[in-house]
């Protein structure tokens, strides 16, 4: 399967901002953009002068930079962008949501992990249940209803335990509520809003770049 293997901060340097890719440290002093600012990542990065975008390429940096929040590979975010043109409503926002409603994702948001790369890593692992049954596959779409689950022998792991005890910190969206009790679970109660989504991100630039 193909993915990403180099190192993430570079990425948040490249696109000018944080992408929270790895977990706590970007909430710490120690993170790459609070010490070098944002600089363009390379050996040059610290005299190279960042370029005024329009157009082409401001529309570009835009789809690159939603594709590395949620981590997925240019084929699999030019399939999600045909779905969502396909589906009623705003094609953009669409996107968005299908993005949002991503397993990982929703690991990620509920507070089980500290960035979505471990979310993923968890869903890969075996580590989650929907509706009580393992579900491996990053990608799978949660629905309304859906309970989501770590497994009993996981939830004691150090890193979850830790991640979900920092969650309230982080803050989870509306349309992810924490069913109680012992277990490590919540539900999927209703479906995700533009409002639940990063404000930083506009979506219409990448609907302009895929319509040409």
């Amino acid at each position: 399967m193909a993915r990403y293997r180099a190192a993430v901060c570079r990425l948040c340097r490249r696109e000018g901002g944080k992408l929270f890719l790895k977990g706590d440290k970007c909430f710490k002093s120690n993170c790459t953009i609070e010490k070098r600012g944002t600089q363009p990542p390379g050996m040059h990065g610290a005299t190279a002068r960042r370029k005024v975008l329009a157009g082409y390429g401001q529309q570009l940096r835009e789809k690159q930079k939603v594709k590395r929040i949620y981590f997925v590979l240019e084929k699999q975010f030019r399939n999600y962008f045909e779905k969502a043109s396909r589906q009623k409503g705003i094609t953009g926002e669409n996107l968005l949501f299908l993005l949002e409603r991503r397993l990982d994702n929703v690991v990620y948001r509920a507070g089980f992990s500290t960035s979505r790369r471990q979310a993923r890593q968890l869903v890969n692992h075996g580590h989650i249940e929907v509706n009580g049954r393992k579900v491996d596959i990053p990608s799978f779409q949660v629905k309304v209803g859906d309970a989501v689950t770590v497994k009993d022998n996981t939830a004691k792991n150090v890193h979850v335990e830790g991640a979900w005890q920092t969650a309230v910190g982080r803050g989870r969206p509306n349309w992810i509520s924490s069913t109680g009790g012992e277990a490590l679970s919540v539900s999927v109660s209703a479906l995700p809003t533009r409002q639940d989504v990063d404000a930083n991100i506009n979506e219409q630039l990448i609907v302009e770049l895929y319509s040409k």
